[in-house]
């Protein structure tokens, strides 16, 4: 058994064609992350990877629709991703395939 600690990895990714990892694979990303009321997130867009999230708690906007804890929602391909934290967030997300460069500020 390896055991790690979350605060280890980048961001919360800990699962991904990435180092460090608690697990190496091309085939999917998994994050566990924690956004403050009010951060700023830039708009983005993956070109490739679908981004599959979890709200695990509090409330935020992404395209103009309120989610609440409990929530699961899909970015496409493409898809702009524009998040408002309405409180303090966690997140578990999971993007397929991993992708680490698939990411482009919208300007």
């Amino acid at each position: 058994m390896k055991i790690s600690r979350i605060e280890e990895y980048f961001r919360g990714w800990y699962v991904g064609d990435f180092e460090p990892s608690a697990y190496r694979t091309t085939q999917f990303e998994v994050s566990y992350m924690k956004h403050s009321k009010g951060e700023f997130w830039p708009p983005h867009i993956h070109k490739i990877a679908t981004e599959i999230n979890l709200l695990v708690s509090g409330e935020m906007v992404i395209d103009s629709v309120v989610l609440k804890k409990g929530d699961v929602f899909i970015i496409e391909p493409n898809q702009v991703a524009d998040p408002k934290f309405l409180t303090d967030c966690e997140l578990v997300v999971i993007k397929t395939p991993s992708i680490p460069n698939d990411k482009y500020i919208i300007e």
